[in-house]
This record gives structure tokens, sequence and C-alpha cells, in this order.
């Protein structure tokens, strides 16, 4: 099979490679010596050392047709496409489209390829936890996809759409991707609007944070882990569906008593402040994975503990805030 990670280097197509996950996952391809081409957005400018950068629309079929065709290559990664849950709620089409959609014109035109060229195309398909919704905890492979979100629906359609196109013969695998952060996290997440928020606090730029449900549970992982994970996925010697979780879940609150301790503060209801238009429609109360399978499959697991994952969120904030002052929280 030619270009799996495993076998040797190739060619990879990274969509959403601007992203938190895909700017982790083209550094990780690029040190191995792939050749990496990286869709972003029209209108947005980006670059990454090593890698080919190209502009279209995840919601255009013909365009990313044309762009698989003229990069011709052996494993893509799917990681594009609307993230935020919330955000899905007010523009529900355009989420079904760009991350329901997009996945199975990207899938299409990799299986053509692949018989019209004569040679293996692996996929890889970044599938989330909010397929599952409000299922019991731990979620596993198995576990029934009830999304309670509009961004969890399309998720759910591209994941099935996984198992159509494996079906025919392509290579293509799912990572059902609990919630993982990093310091690229955007500040529109909840994590990285916390260790931004204590971050602030410590340095008197501000006085208060302001967040929505701290009650939700969920299973909190690093993203440098969760890519080598989607790396181990994409060349394994048999596609499937693996969870990436860490097996653990903490709450919202938890996760800004820990981001709060690692910047020096004291309890956090000093400075919290809840608002209500700040929770979501609807929400899942636990989210835990049962990552089993791919620790006896494929030999991965989490090497990030919760704590390590708040201390150094924080640590890079009141470094970023220490060089740009209070215009840094707009990023």
């Amino acid at each position: 099979m030619a270009g799996p990670v495993g076998a040797g280097p190739g060619v990879a197509l990274v969509t959403g490679v601007s992203g938190q996950d895909g700017s982790y996952l083209a550094e990780s391809l690029t040190k191995r010596g792939w050749t990496v081409h990286g869709l972003i957005r029209p209108g947005h400018s980006w670059s990454g050392d090593g890698v080919q950068v190209h502009h279209a629309d995840l919601a255009d079929s013909n365009g990313l047709v044309a762009l698989v065709r003229d990069t011709a290559p052996d494993v893509i990664y799917n990681l594009g496409g609307i993230s935020s849950v919330g955000y899905s709620w007010n523009e529900p089409y355009d989420t079904a489209l760009v991350t329901g959609a997009a996945p199975i014109a990207l899938m299409d035109a990799a299986l053509q390829l692949q018989r019209s060229e004569g040679k293996a195309v692996r996929f890889f398909q970044a599938s989330s936890a909010e397929i599952f919704g409000a299922a019991p905890a731990p979620q596993s492979e198995s576990t029934p996809r009830v999304p309670i979100s509009p961004y969890g629906v399309a998720k759910s359609m591209a994941h099935a759409a996984v198992a159509v196109f494996r079906s025919q013969g392509l290579a293509a695998s799912a990572g059902i991707l609990f919630n993982h952060e990093s310091v690229r996290r955007p500040p529109s997440f909840v994590t990285r609007k916390i260790t931004l928020g204590a971050a602030a606090i410590k340095l008197g730029f501000r006085t208060e944070l302001v967040l929505g449900n701290l009650d939700a549970q969920r299973d909190f992982g690093w993203a440098p882990d969760y890519v080598d994970a989607m790396l181990a996925i994409a060349s394994a010697e048999e596609p499937d569906d693996f969870i990436i979780a860490t097996g653990v879940a903490h709450s919202v609150r938890e996760f800004a008593e820990a981001a709060f301790a690692s910047a020096g503060l004291g309890e956090i209801e000093r400075y919290l402040r809840i608002d209500a238009r700040f929770s979501r429609a609807a929400d899942a109360p636990t989210m835990r994975g049962d990552a089993s399978k791919i620790a006896r499959e494929l030999g991965w697991k989490a090497t990030t503990s919760f704590e390590d994952i708040a201390r150094k969120m924080v640590e890079h904030d009141l470094e970023w805030l220490d060089q740009h002052g209070p215009e840094g929280l707009s990023l």
C-alpha cells in the first residue's frame, strides 16, 4: 500500500490545517519526511513550515474533488469543518454541509482517485464524541449514536459514511475524538477561555471570569497526544474506527480550579460569574471515552494528565499576556 505513515513518507492532504489539530499534525508529518498539502478557507492566510497551502471551501464539492485529483495524496486527514457546538445551533445548515457532507465528497474523491490511478488511498475522519449525545458513559465504539446538537448530527452523518466507503474498498478510518486541548485552542473554547482568564486575573488585566455550565463532565486530553493517535489509526494495517480519549472525566469547574491553582490564585468563587448566555441549548451531562480498543490494537494511550494540561496552558498564557499585555486577550 502506497504512503501510509508506517510504510514511509508519502503525500498527505490535511483539511483544517491551520487549526489546533491540523497544525500539530502537519508538523508531525513534515518531520517524518511527508509532503503535506494543507487546505484553508478562501480569504484566510496561514503559513506552516514545509506545508503547501491550498485555498478551498469545504462547501464546494467540485473544488474538493479537484484538490484531491491535483494533489493525488496517499492519505487524507479530514480535520476541517465547523468545530463549535454552540455555533452549530446558529448555523445548522452550514454545519451539515461543511461538517457532514464535505467528508462524503472527500471520500468519494479519494475512492475515484484510487480506482483511476490504481493506487491505495487512505482516509482519516476526525469524528467526535458529540455523535453520542447524552448516551451513558463511558462511550465506546459500539455506543449508539444519539446526537443532541446540529454539530453532533453532522458528525454522525460523516461517521456513518466512513463505514459505507470502507465497504467499497477505501481504507477509511475514524478517530472518535473526545475533548482535547492545547495552547493552540482558540479562546472561543471554554478551556482556553479559562486559562486566558486565569492568566489575565493573575496579571491584573481582569477581575473576573464569566462562564456558563460548570457541571458538564468532559474527558479532557492533550491535542499532541491525540495527533499521535491519528497517525497510528491512519497507518493501521486494517482500517477501523477508534475512540481517542483518556478514560477519565472532569467537570468544567474542576478545569477552572486546576487552572486557577496553576496561576497561583485562590478559590475560583472570588473571581467567577455565571451567565446563562454561555450555556448551550442542549448539553450532554457526561462524556467519557473507553479507549481500550486503540490501546489493545494500536498500542496508543494518553500520556498527559489533566493537571498537566491545565498547567501547560496557563503557563503559556501567562507568558503570552506578559509579552503582549491586555491586547493579547484578543489573540
